[in-house]
């Protein structure tokens, strides 16, 4: 997600130091330091100054130094940290960079305490298969975040809906019924790809695959030429540019502005639309991106955060320790409660009951899914092709054939040339 070692730290927390003798499995006596990297927003400061209290109060002996840092420019931050041999111990990774930093071979095989003490049978597949590289766990899912549809319940109720859509041909109808009277059905902009991910998956396909040891680009194949033609059937019903992506302008303004009926983004744009927008406050609801059937939502992105140890840290027996407890049902119930989080296992959605952009949210990550778990994919990313062949085809180009020549750009890109 979001996607000198200590550049870029904006803030730390220590929390009070308590001696004793170490409990740890594998520790020795006296005061341990526990250096953990989150990233900055991750958590609030109350979450954690509860969580290092207790921690400490139950590990006597043991100290925990949170820093906090920048999402930017955290890759080369933490490689370098990896060859370091002063490493943090825990450190809090986007869930789709953990295969990268496991090619440095600088990470903690965690795949017996995951199975073990962790119950992984339970963790979302989008936090859970990003960090596992070639049959070994070396990220530890921690919170996820996907997207729902934000919809405007006032243009819901004024078009004669008076329940979210189910299924796609459900949603299709739903949203051509909105898409009248000078208003928009959806405003989906053309370059939302990570939208256009999931339709990809649920019609089988994906956006690059592992064929015998060699990352080839998909878009061209008929899942993912499915998946792109219904992303231009929903795209047409709404006035979202064919050559932007939501960022451009940001679609929560459009959706503030009150004759847009729904958009598709994470529950917190909801916060960006009153702000703009007051008189939006309690006329928004929340649903999980419409699946094929009822019985089941759409795929999605599942953006998060996963936790992974060094393999040089210093304190690896705490580390694990650290990760054991974050990664629980005690800390898990807590910080989704607390940041609106989806917990990581599946069996934990009951904890956001009530929170309806959460539960929608939760419902959907159920179905998650991570981009390709190659070293490489943040370089496809960075000069991404899958915008302009999204572009491409909303102007009117065979999806095969602009699927085509973006699969072999995102080919070279996994080939690391």
């Amino acid at each position: 997600m979001m996607n000198p070692l200590l550049a870029g730290a904006v803030a730390v927390v220590s929390a009070t130091a308590l001696t004793g003798c170490g409990l740890l499995p594998g520790g020795g006596s006296g005061d341990r330091t526990v250096t953990v990297w989150l990233m900055k927003d991750s958590v609030s400061d109350d979450f954690l100054e509860r969580f290092a209290a207790e921690f400490e109060q139950t590990h006597p002996g043991v100290r925990l130094d949170v820093t906090f840092h920048e999402w930017t420019g955290i890759g080369k931050r933490v490689l370098a940290a990896l060859e370091s041999d002063d490493a943090p111990d825990v450190i809090e990774v986007g869930n789709t960079q953990v295969a990268q930093y496991a090619e440095s071979e600088g990470l903690l095989d965690l795949t017996l305490e995951s199975v073990r003490d962790l119950g992984s049978e339970d963790w979302l597949p989008g936090l859970a298969e990003p960090g596992r590289v070639h049959g070994t766990q070396y990220g530890v899912p921690w919170y996820a975040a996907n997207r729902v549809v934000v919809y405007n319940k006032d243009l819901f109720e004024e078009a004669g809906i008076s329940r979210p859509p189910k299924t796609r041909a459900e949603w299709l109808e739903d949203t051509e019924r909105l898409n009248t009277g000078g208003r928009q059905g959806i405003y989906l902009s053309g370059q939302d790809w990570y939208t256009l991910a999931g339709f990809v998956w649920d019609e089988g396909g994906d956006l690059a695959v592992d064929r015998g040891g060699v990352w080839q680009g998909t878009l061209h194949e008929p899942g993912a030429v499915r998946g792109m033609t219904f992303y231009k059937k929903l795209q047409a019903l709404g006035d979202g540019p064919e050559n932007a992506d939501e960022m451009t302008p940001p679609q929560t303004g459009v959706f503030a502005e009150g004759d847009v009926a729904q958009i598709i983004a994470t529950p917190s744009a909801a916060t960006l639309v009153v702000k703009e927008n007051p008189a939006l406050e309690g006329r928004i609801g929340f649903f999980p991106v419409p699946g094929k059937s009822a019985g089941k939502p759409g795929a999605v992105f599942t953006g998060g955060s996963d936790l992974i140890i060094p393999e040089k840290a210093g304190q690896r027996a705490a580390a694990i320790e650290v990760v054991k407890a974050l990664a629980g049902e005690r800390w898990q119930t807590d910080l989704a409660r607390t940041m609106s989080y989806v917990p990581n296992k599946t069996g934990l959605a009951s904890v956001i009951e009530g929170q309806e952009g959460t539960a929608a949210m939760a419902a959907g990550a159920a179905q998650g899914r991570a981009t390709p778990n190659s070293p490489h994919w943040a370089e496809v990313e960075e000069d991404n092709p899958i915008k302009p062949y999204m572009t491409a085809v909303l102007g009117g180009a065979a999806p095969a054939t602009a699927g085509r020549a973006a699969s072999e750009r995102i080919t070279t890109a996994l080939a690391g040339s």
